[in-house]
């Protein structure tokens, strides 16, 4: 029997479709690749390895000890991401990190932003992620539009319930809680895995793995569907999954701004986004400072003085209505950090020289002064400025007739300016029957620790003679932190243990002691002491175990 022959326009189709079956099973072939970026626990990552069969995954670690950017590197490698499976902690939502001491590898949320921003970056063709850490996904907002966004509005002209209206709004927009951070990282994922609050450990996520992979149907992982099996194994751990955000999504143009701020456009298009940013009401730039800081902290003097990137920073500059609206915010802004943050933005923009800056900061410190605004907040945050930047601040502060001698949060502010006799009255406070008095000192010796031992003497003879068992706790800490040498102080602190009525108030005499040079105390009934009046500790072996084991071999 001859062949059958078809016609030529019969033929061409059938060719196309075998083409096409032969791609699809080609496609179908190539393994999925799963990258791993382990940072604390490897019991997740050394699941999924287990139980993925090796002809259709391949696994990539992508942290590489040693090297600062080993995200870039594996993209320059090539690597593209199918899956990726993150493990480590994550409680402040800035970044995954390790409580390892030999391991101090770290992943932030703005390298992981950077490199969404990339069309061609690791994360475009993602089809899963996998989150372990804690609150991950959790939804409450890491910012909020405070009481200066909606004074802002107002000074624009808008009315009370219009500025109110548009300051939600604002926050709905950046407010960028951990869960929506992490979308707008992953965007388009049709799944990505986290947890709302606590994640369990690496040592119990990973037999939950295991019990997964034992039920799990083939090929599940990468397919891009959220697992039921897998929710109800770790829904009791707050486990949930989201989508990666779309372009449908009601904020999604932030996504944008970040990235317009991010990504790997030249530098004067930055600037140029930026700029049209400040012109806009300041309480845009408010809501963005995170990310403005960050960039203009990329921006070193070599890139500055490029002609285009100098032309734009003087455009910025010169720009007196967008400068007198962010200064206006900074200063209005409720919290004093705010302010800070603000007036060191505009020095960088070329809005305030350095002298200004620090007018700034004297002026702000003695609004909250004189509106009775000053705590422990405002005091760590004047502490923590670098001593070039406070030179002769306390003069002028006093000079402002803000201060006031009997506030304690005013002479610890006073103190860490460099005024002595705002450091004897900070000390003083320590011993306070006032536990917010003790709570402000504690936060000045966190960062002027004592070097004389006639104030080591001191203090340790006012704690032990202190009646108020809160405010006496807290005094105890913070003389913890001073590390005592002293013999003489140590030896009024030990009498101290018998006298108090709080295992927490014995285990903080306890860990001044350890920390101390406790040898200096034996023979002097310390250890018969601990024995006989120690409060059982009802969770264990504790810090007071410890120096009792310690005095036995002294």
């Amino acid at each position: 029997m001859p062949p059958v022959l078809l016609p030529l326009r019969r033929l061409v189709p059938l060719a196309c479709a075998g083409v096409l079956a032969l791609a699809a099973a080609g496609a179908a072939a190539a393994p999925k690749t799963v990258c791993t970026v382990t940072i604390n626990s490897a019991d997740e990552k050394e699941s999924f390895q287990r139980h993925l069969p090796s002809g259709d995954y391949r696994f990539v670690e992508l942290v590489q000890a040693g090297q600062p950017d080993w995200l870039a590197s594996a993209r320059r490698r090539g690597v593209s991401c199918d899956v990726l499976v993150i493990s480590g902690h994550f409680d402040d939502g800035s970044e995954f990190y390790t409580d390892r001491h030999d391991f101090r590898e770290f992943l932030t949320v703005h390298e992981m932003q950077h490199e969404s921003c990339r069309s061609d970056g690791l994360f475009a063709h993602l089809k899963e992620v996998y989150l372990f850490g804690c609150n991950t996904l959790k939804a409450d907002p890491r910012y909020t539009a405070g009481g200066e966004i909606v004074r802002s509005l107002e000074r624009a002209g808008q009315s009370h319930a219009d500025a109110e209206r548009r300051a939600a709004w604002l926050g709905e927009r950046y407010g960028q809680s951990n869960r929506e951070r992490l979308r707008h990282v992953f965007k388009d994922v049709p799944v990505v895995y986290g947890f709302s609050s606590k994640a369990p450990l690496g040592r119990y996520a990973g037999p939950l793995m295991e019990r997964y992979f034992e039920s799990a149907p083939p090929g599940e992982v990468g397919s891009g569907r959220p697992s039921p099996t897998l929710l109800k194994l770790f829904g009791p751990s707050s486990m949930i999954s989201v989508a990666g955000l779309t372009d449908a999504d009601p904020h999604a143009g932030f996504r944008a701004e970040m990235c317009s701020l991010a990504d790997d456009r030249p530098e004067a298009q930055k600037l140029a986004f930026l700029h049209a940013l400040l012109q806009r009401d300041a309480a845009d730039a408010r809501m963005l400072l995170e990310h403005l800081e960050r960039y203009l902290g990329t921006l070193g003097p070599a890139q500055r003085q490029a002609p285009e990137v100098a032309a734009a920073l003087a455009g910025i500059a010169a720009d007196r209505p967008a400068r007198e609206r962010f200064l206006a915010l900074a200063r209005d802004a409720d919290r004093a950090s705010t302010t800070t943050r603000m007036t060191a933005v505009a020095r960088t923009l070329g809005w305030l020289t350095p002298a200004q800056e620090q007018d700034e900061l004297v002026a702000m410190i003695a609004r909250r002064m004189a509106r009775n605004e000053l705590g422990r907040h405002e005091v760590d945050l004047v502490c923590d400025l670098p001593p070039a930047a406070t030179a002769g601040l306390a003069e002028r502060l006093q000079a402002t007739g803000a201060a006031r001698d009997d506030v304690v949060a005013h002479s610890a502010a006073l103190a860490c300016l460099g005024s002595a006799p705002a450091h004897e009255r900070t000390l003083r406070a320590l011993t306070s029957p006032r536990d917010e008095d003790v709570e402000v000192a504690q936060v000045y010796l966190r960062h002027r620790p004592l070097t004389q031992v006639d104030e080591l003497r001191s203090v340790a003879s006012g704690i032990a003679r202190m009646t108020t068992p809160a405010a006496q706790l807290r005094a105890l800490e913070a003389l913890a932190r001073q590390r005592l040498a002293d013999a003489q102080s140590l030896r009024e602190i030990a009498q101290l243990f018998p006298k108090v009525r709080s295992l927490a108030a014995q285990r903080a005499i306890a860990g001044i002691l350890v920390r101390a040079d406790y040898r200096q105390l034996a023979g002097t009934g310390l250890l018969a002491s601990l024995r006989q009046h120690r409060l059982r500790s009802p969770d264990g072996s504790d810090v007071i175990d410890l120096l009792i084991r310690l005095l036995q071999t002294a």
